[in-house]
């Protein structure tokens, strides 16, 4: 892929390594096939080009390579840079850097930033000093940050959204949470409200349950990674009255300003206050940690890193395998995001899920359905895994895939003694209460055949089972788009065991 002048300018601006980068030929080792090109990276495996036929990876086995640039092949040194959102890049990138060197034993060090990165760093080796990796971060657009990785200036982008054609890996998650300045009296606002109060149709806190007064919309530039994110949860374009560089800024503005109202991450809620969430039944939507790994939180926001449809240099790619591992989930929740970590809650002891069940059951769900509901419910755990699909699709979401690889391992190393997994579906209220049964019997028998296809070395007693509630235990309320979908899921439970395992020698 040619760059032209002006972007391998903006390119050389944003990530120095790229710049210092220098031309090379690579020779296949019988001499009949030469590339030249400008390498742009060497992970002591493969070398990076770009060349007249594009970006270019060629394996270092295979080519000798000639020119000044050549690297050492006893020292090779990534480069790994990260373009994307301002705020997590800034506040979780370092940290799970640090937690990664440590965790190898290696050495992590922050190094002066360039003019338009936001912070840069490098690994060593603690014993010969060797660099082995120089890492750095630019704050830019959602389309700036995807030009940079298809035109190979970026190894990783950091946003929320997926895109087609990246691969993505979420690394942790947040939650958008509406904020106001301590003072207000509004009690709580609905999903539908706050919706029409992004979107500017609703201008008096009076329109909210709240006094007459009136809406002073505070936000971040719409052409934010966040930005488009929430319009993506809500529906709606935002339309902020005024705008703010980052969610710091945003939060000190909202709480000096007494009309304010603004979105902004659960982690950078001070020093405004949060306004109550709720759906527009009226159902409590709390951002608590299990809620938002569950995704039952309607504005549940995860952080990807987006990966290109290239290889990456090693250390790279073992830092994508690092964050599946528990200290990333400690440094995760020693930056103030949410882990990824599984957690479990008791089903008895979720009074709140019990009470809508009982609210919002319609009058086709049966008292029978409700005690099948009960007796599978009496010893059960949730766990926080749960499985949501693309809309109108058999496709499961990006998290879901994700939480589906998590449970092929955690079953894989035996995370289960003497328990039983279940796979609950759950559909929405609309149509048929039979035909929901159904459907919500299917989506769960889906998840456990993509786990069949995903782990097949899985034994049949190792599989989770199949229950289908339908429309019985709703999270929100079916009169919005966002409360059907949160309704629209598939659980994993755990339940006691005590079945004698047939592989077990005697």
């Amino acid at each position: 892929m040619w760059l032209t002048a002006r972007r391998a300018a903006v390119i050389a601006a944003l990530f120095p390594a790229a710049a210092a980068a220098q031309d090379v030929t690579l020779i296949s080792r019988e001499g009949s096939i030469d590339i030249s090109g400008t390498l742009t990276g060497f992970d002591g495996e493969f070398y990076r080009i770009d060349s007249r036929y594009g970006p270019l990876t060629v394996d270092a086995q295979g080519v000798i390579c000639e020119g000044p640039a050549c690297p050492s092949l006893t020292a090779p040194r990534a480069i790994i840079r990260i373009a994307g959102a301002s705020d997590g890049g800034n506040r979780l990138l370092p940290v799970l850097f640090h937690a990664f060197a440590a965790a190898r034993g290696l050495i992590y060090r922050d190094l002066p930033a360039g003019s338009a990165q936001d912070w840069a760093g490098e690994i060593l080796d603690p014993v010969s000093g060797q660099v082995l990796a120089q890492l750095s971060f630019a704050p830019l657009s959602p389309d700036a940050a995807s030009a940079a990785l298809a035109a190979g200036a970026a190894e990783l982008k950091l946003a929320s959204l997926t895109e087609a054609g990246f691969g993505a890996r979420p690394i942790a998650l947040d939650a958008l949470v509406p904020v106001m300045a301590p003072g207000n009296p509004t009690p709580e606002v609905s999903t539908v409200d706050l919706a029409r109060a992004l979107s500017g149709e609703a201008k008096n806190w009076a329109d909210l349950g709240g006094p007459d007064m009136p809406i002073v919309l505070h936000g971040l530039a719409p052409d934010t990674d966040m930005g488009r994110a929430l319009a993506q949860r809500l529906a709606a374009p935002i339309k902020p009255d005024i705008t703010h560089p980052d969610l710091k800024s945003l939060a000190e503005a909202v709480a000096r300003d007494p009309w304010a109202l603004a979105i902004t991450g659960r982690a950078e809620v001070a020093p405004a206050i949060a306004l109550p969430l709720t759906d527009s039944c009226g159902f409590p939507l709390l951002p608590t940690p299990v809620a938002v790994k569950a995704n039952d939180y309607p504005l549940a926001l995860p952080l990807y890193l987006v990966t290109p449809p290239r290889r990456l240099p090693l250390l790279a790619r073992e830092f994508l395998e690092f964050l599946a591992t528990p200290p990333a989930d400690g440094a995760v929740a020693g930056a103030g995001y949410i882990d990824r970590a599984v957690e479990r809650t008791p089903m008895t002891q979720d009074g709140l899920r019990l009470l809508n069940a009982i609210r919002g059951a319609g009058e086709d769900v049966t008292l029978d359905d409700l005690k099948h509901l009960a007796e599978v419910m009496d010893r059960a755990d949730r766990l926080s895994l749960t499985f949501r699909f693309e809309d109108g699709t058999s496709i499961l979401d990006a998290s879901s895939q994700e939480n589906l690889a998590h449970l092929a391992r955690l079953i894989a190393a035996g995370q289960f003694p003497a328990q039983a997994l279940i796979l609950a579906g759950f559909s929405d209220g609309k149509g048929d209460a039979r035909a929901n049964m159904a459907l919500s019997a299917e989506r769960a028998a889906r998840v456990q055949a993509d786990l069949a296809t995903l782990a097949p070395d899985l034994r049949p007693d190792q599989m989770p089972r199949v229950e289908g509630f339908g429309e019985a235990l709703p999270m929100a309320c079916d009169e919005t788009a966002v409360g059907r979908r949160l309704n629209r899921r598939v659980e994993l439970w755990v339940v006691p065991d005590f079945t004698p395992d047939a592989t077990a020698q005697p």
